[in-house]
């Protein structure tokens, strides 16, 4: 499916063309009838020579209503550029052909109209205008053809060019990912809710679930139709109404984009690239509002420049947009800017939800042009930025290539060892080499700063750690590979680094001989004024050469694992044991003896029942 778009300047014949050759007046509105104006936009649909059929947007050429003509094209296949031969051509002409060539329309005809009111030699120069005007745009040698709308005369050659020019048109990509830019919403009695657009990159079914980005609100689709014929599913690039189930037309405005539910996020800050029209009185600078219009939608925005503090007309430049309400967009998208009185100039999307960029950074740039520009390969990486992973989801959605195409190349650059693959599925996470390098960096310096602030201990708790990264449910993954990389040592939960090596002062070691030395003569009953701070006592427990029983009583693990066998032997023959007789096997006190029973439930190895233990 296609669609075709008009542009040109105020009365040069858009409306009254479109409806000779479809039938239908694409000036829906009563005030457009009566002024001879159109204002909003119009739609129809061309049944072509070869069976083809076309969807049509009709634009208005007033400067006032240039907001409302950017609405309409841009997801239009191929322009109509009009010229009256009366006129010639004149500001608006100009505007429009400016906006198709920031919008990259590579495809279109450039339609002579009212031919019936001009003689030959008038036509050949209006003729001889329109080439050149084209001539530097992305429409240079673009058909050329007279025609008039009263006598019919060129419209058959019309049409015939038009389906020759789209039999060579690519077909719109299915990316998976379907986009309803909405450009008109209105009720019908008995259906409700329904809404109209172009659809792009992906196709939409009646009966699937959707939301609307980027308000968030969740729908179904009770009906599709094309052309007012009733269908099951739309196709990428055809013109589309859907009938949106619990949703009132209070809820929605025109550039909300109907999709799948979950994947499209709105963003308020995009880097873009960034074109000015050559025919501007004056520069941009940094800073500068403007209004902002993709697809459908529209807001104001900031102008941020990062290479220079302004951009001259006809330059280009990379600058990131600062919106006044966030917009449903994606890496690819077309874009224009204007002030309230004209076109300043637009381009394509380089990233949606960006972060603020630095300006003035080489690499910053040698980044975003790898994005725009590079191979599969390269936009892959690039996107993975170096200091940034990205979940595989993400870099899916924002790479702007299909789901497939974009795991084929992650595949290949996982096995290539360019990027580091951490996780399952769409959850994976991803970091390009420099990026792991400076992850397992932070690692290496935080662990060695907590070695130098706490030398006596053998290292730092897991969950610590984890949770400096800010890495989420992907921290232990990322240490575990760290781990089997050899940059750092797991030990019971706690991690070091391979050189970290316990470093005691001598007044720590006397500290640790006096109450090893304790342990030994009091085995039973050990001095708890003696027990070491916790960094001292902690290396002790990691070491295995004591057990911490509470706070105050500390075992050596050969006596507790002695006072363990004999407490379990005397359950097992006699059934049960209580306080007083534990105190009374070790010659100790009930201060350790009821210490030692609490932590023998705690470890489950007794149970207690009234005032004795059993076995667990």
């Amino acid at each position: 499916m296609f669609v075709l778009g008009t542009a040109g300047h105020i009365d040069h014949g858009k409306s009254l063309l479109i409806k000779t050759l479809t039938g239908i007046d694409p000036d829906r509105l009563q005030q457009e009838k009566e002024r001879g104006m159109t204002i909003e936009l119009g739609f129809a649909w061309l049944k072509l020579p070869g069976g083809r059929e076309v969807g049509i947007v009709d634009v208005p050429g007033h400067e006032r209503f240039v907001k409302n003509m950017l609405a309409g094209v841009g997801g239009i296949d191929l322009a109509l550029l009009i010229v009256a031969a009366n006129e010639g051509v004149m500001p608006q002409t100009r505007e429009h052909l400016a906006i198709l060539d920031l919008l990259e329309v590579s495809r279109g005809i450039a339609v002579i109209t009212k031919k019936d009111l001009v003689d030959d030699e008038l036509l050949t120069l209006v003729r001889m205008e329109v080439e050149e005007v084209l001539s530097s745009t992305m429409l240079a040698g673009a058909p050329v053809i007279a025609v008039s709308a009263l006598t019919g005369e060129g419209l058959p050659e019309l049409t015939q060019i038009i389906d020759e020019l789209l039999d060579t048109t690519p077909s719109r990509p299915d990316l998976g990912r379907p986009r309803l830019s909405v450009d008109r919403i209105f009720t019908m009695a008995g259906s409700g809710t329904v809404v109209t657009g172009t659809l792009i990159d992906g196709e939409l079914s009646v009966g699937q679930e959707i939301e609307i980005v980027p308000s968030g609100l969740k729908s179904r689709l009770r009906g599709l139709q094309t052309h007012k014929s009733k269908i099951e599913k739309a196709a990428p690039g055809s013109r589309v109404a859907a009938n949106l189930v619990g949703i009132n037309k209070s809820q929605l405005t025109r550039g909300d984009v109907v999709t799948n539910p979950g994947w499209l996020k709105p963003s308020r800050i995009i880097t873009v690239k960034l074109r000015l029209i050559s025919y501007l009185q004056h520069p941009i600078r940094h800073g500068t509002t403007v209004s902002f219009h993709t697809g459908a939608s529209e807001t104001m925005a900031k102008v941020r420049l990062l290479e220079g503090d302004e951009l001259a007309p006809g330059g280009s430049t990379w600058a990131q947009l600062s919106l006044e309400r966030p917009v449903a967009v994606v890496k690819g998208d077309h874009y224009i800017v204007r002030s309230p009185m004209e076109t300043l100039g637009g381009g394509t999307i380089v990233e949606a939800g960006a972060k603020r960029l630095r300006r003035f950074h080489p690499e910053v740039i040698q980044n975003l042009r790898a994005r725009d520009e590079g191979t599969s390969d390269e936009v892959i990486l690039a996107l993975i930025e170096a200091k940034q992973p990205r979940e595989l989801a993400s870099l899916v959605n924002q790479s702007n290539l299909p789901d497939e195409e974009t795991v084929n190349v992650v595949e290949s650059l996982v096995q290539q060892g360019k990027i580091i693959s951490m996780g399952e599925g769409a959850r994976r996470l991803l970091f390009t080499q420099d990026g792991w390098k400076s992850l397992t960096g932070k690692v290496v310096k935080i662990l060695e700063e907590y070695h130098r602030k706490y030398p006596a201990r053998s290292g730092m708790p897991g969950l610590e750690l984890s949770g400096r990264l800010k890495l989420g449910g992907y921290a232990p993954t990322a240490l575990e590979n760290m781990s089997a990389q050899k940059v750092i040592i797991e030990e019971g939960g706690q991690y070091r680094l391979p050189s970290h090596a316990i470093r005691l002062t001598a007044a720590q070691q006397a500290k640790l001989d006096a109450f090893l030395d304790a342990l030994v003569k009091n085995p039973y009953a050990p001095p708890s004024e003696l027990i070491p701070e916790p960094d001292l006592l902690n290396m002790l427990v990691g070491q295995g050469k004591v057990v911490r029983i509470s706070d105050t009583v500390v075992f050596s693990v050969p006596v507790y694992d002695d006072m363990v066998t004999k407490i379990t032997a005397r359950i097992k023959t006699a059934g049960k044991v209580g306080l007083a007789e534990v105190r009374d096997m070790f010659g100790t006190s009930r201060k350790y003896a009821q210490a030692l029973l609490e932590y023998l439930d705690g470890q489950k190895i007794t149970r207690r029942v009234g005032d004795d233990r059993v076995l667990y």
